[in-house]
């Protein structure tokens, strides 16, 4: 489980063959083997430290559902470690299971603060509410307009400053993680109603 605010920024060494390595110094700390830390959204585990930085293993099904697998030496990642019981929730509730993928489709000034706005597959969009949170490439953030094919989020200057987002160009792919208990809601209802109409048949 993550929180959605972004730790440190890292480097990726190679990304190749199912194995990622990470250049990053601050993610490193107090994190072991097996650990997971949050990698563009995507809750990996660490397999292997050295002195520049942390190597995944990164599973076909992984690379299918996210971004990871166009990562190539150079790019810049998003990193987060897993959240403590003793740590705050300053975000959200991110749980690093990456839904789908979506592609930026502009950025606009407004004063410091920058509008993003993405386009997101029906199957994303259904579960984005205005004024509720998502995860981009795992920085929690909150949803200020929606429309029939893209939604959109303000990017506070701290977090232009503190993620790779302002390396993002137009027609980038992004990880999407909508809020969870939103599709716990519908999952039950959806039981309910079904149940209702078993005990109401004739």
């Amino acid at each position: 489980m993550f929180t959605g605010i972004i730790e440190e920024v890292g480097t990726v060494r190679h990304n190749r063959d199912g194995e990622l390595a990470i250049d990053a110094k601050l993610v490193t700390w107090g994190t072991n083997l097996g650990d997971s830390i949050a990698v563009n959204g995507v809750d990996l585990t660490a397999k292997y430290f050295d002195e520049d930085g942390v190597l995944f293993n990164v599973m076909p099904e992984t690379v299918r559902r996210s971004s990871l697998g166009d990562l190539k030496a150079g790019d810049l990642v998003n990193l987060e470690r897993s959240l403590t019981l003793a740590g705050r929730l300053s975000g959200h509730m991110v749980r690093g299971v990456v839904e789908g993928t979506g592609t930026l489709h502009s950025f606009t000034p407004e004063g410091e603060a920058i509008i993003a706005r993405f386009n997101a597959p029906p199957e994303i969009l259904r579960y984005v509410i205005v004024k509720g949170p998502i995860a981009i490439d795992g920085i929690s953030l909150t949803v200020i307009d929606k429309d029939a094919g893209t939604f959109a989020v303000s990017i506070v200057q701290y977090t232009q400053e503190h993620t790779n987002l302002r390396t993002r160009k137009p027609g980038d792919h992004v990880n999407l993680e909508t809020d969870i208990i939103a599709r716990y809601v519908e999952a039950m209802l959806q039981d309910r109603q079904e149940a209702g109409a078993v005990w109401t048949a004739p």
